[in-house]
């Protein structure tokens, strides 16, 4: 039996999981998706976003940036509980991810990323924003607050990663070496890495979910552009280090720091003794609020990579304080 077939039959019995298009046409998402017109580097593309309006509006904005492995999806109950409370919430789903475009060839920067965050603020005519970023979006939100100072009234990073740069501490993967990586994956590596790195060895059904938009794009055709867009954000992620600019950002800040987060990207490239030292969130938490002068640090014992998801009501009290002072 070859072996593409065995690993068709594979993906074919992995729990609950079915096929998913590139554009997620058959993955519902927790409310309206609209979409944005935009032409970059010669590629017609779309970008998605969720527009959640409040019924009795505060007059203030929150823009919510998902990380690398999830979509806007995961911040349905986040939304709900924002705009129950006044906010207007803005979820974009970033080009290369979610149901937005995957282009077939594109520089990825997180410069590139941030305008595109704020075509879909000016399109819609917001002018000022509460900028949340998780994971990945950390970065995004980062080098949107530093890109564009005055659009920011408050800045909020949820285990973000990039507090460290990684570039000097693993070793370097070409965009070729990681979309043979990509390729590779499948709902059983996919669970492996995020249950030892995202939830100190824990499983929950909520988890599973997750897994979902990952693993049902292994099974679909389309899967090669998935995995090419995939290794291009982490050239991306890997190249462009936001920790030394922390610094520079003026906006009071806010961070959650889920202690048991182990997320650190390439650690499995990393020696022994280098691997000990990566993705130490309790550590990176503190220095990072050292660098962020005036921020507000809340450390979440017992929670790891994805507070919001683990434990909602101690994620989401914080930052309505936050928020609201």
């Amino acid at each position: 039996m070859s072996t593409l077939l065995i690993n068709s039959i594979t993906k074919a019995q992995q729990p609950s999981i079915n096929p998913l298009d590139i554009d997620l046409t058959n993955y519902q998402y927790p409310y309206p998706v609209h979409f944005i017109a935009l032409n970059i580097q010669g590629e017609a593309l779309k970008m998605a976003y969720m527009d959640v309006k409040p019924s009795n509006a505060n007059g203030h904005v929150v823009v919510l940036l998902h990380g690398k492995n999830f979509n806007g999806a995961y911040w349905g109950q986040t939304a709900k509980v924002l705009s129950e409370n006044g906010y207007r919430v803005i979820i974009p789903d970033q080009i290369g991810f979610g149901k937005s475009s995957k282009p077939q060839y594109i520089q990825y920067s997180f410069q590139l990323l941030s305008q595109n965050t704020k075509a879909i603020l000016d399109t819609l005519g917001i002018k000022m924003v509460c900028m949340l970023g998780h994971s990945m979006g950390g970065m995004i939100a980062t080098r949107f607050t530093l890109m564009y100072p005055e659009s920011v009234e408050k800045f909020i990073l949820e285990n973000p990663i990039g507090l460290e740069d990684w570039k000097v501490k693993v070793p370097y993967l070409s965009v070729d070496k990681w979309y043979q990586i990509e390729l590779k994956e499948d709902y059983n590596s996919f669970k492996k890495y995020e249950k030892e790195s995202y939830y100190h060895n824990t499983w929950k059904p909520e988890y599973e979910e997750l897994l979902k938009v990952e693993a049902g794009w292994t099974l679909s055709k389309d899967y090669p552009r998935i995995a090419w867009n995939s290794a291009l954000t982490y050239d991306m992620i890997y190249t462009e280090p936001v920790c030394y600019e922390f610094e520079n950002i003026k906006a009071p800040t806010l961070l959650i720091i889920g202690q048991l987060d182990r997320t650190a990207m390439g650690k499995n490239l990393a020696s022994d003794e280098v691997k000990k030292t990566l993705g130490n969130y309790p550590v990176l938490g503190k220095l990072t609020h050292e660098l962020l002068k005036g921020s507000k640090l809340v450390e979440l014992d017992g929670l790891g990579h994805v507070p919001h998801v683990e434990d909602f009501d101690r994620f989401i009290q914080p930052l309505l304080e936050f928020l609201k002072s």
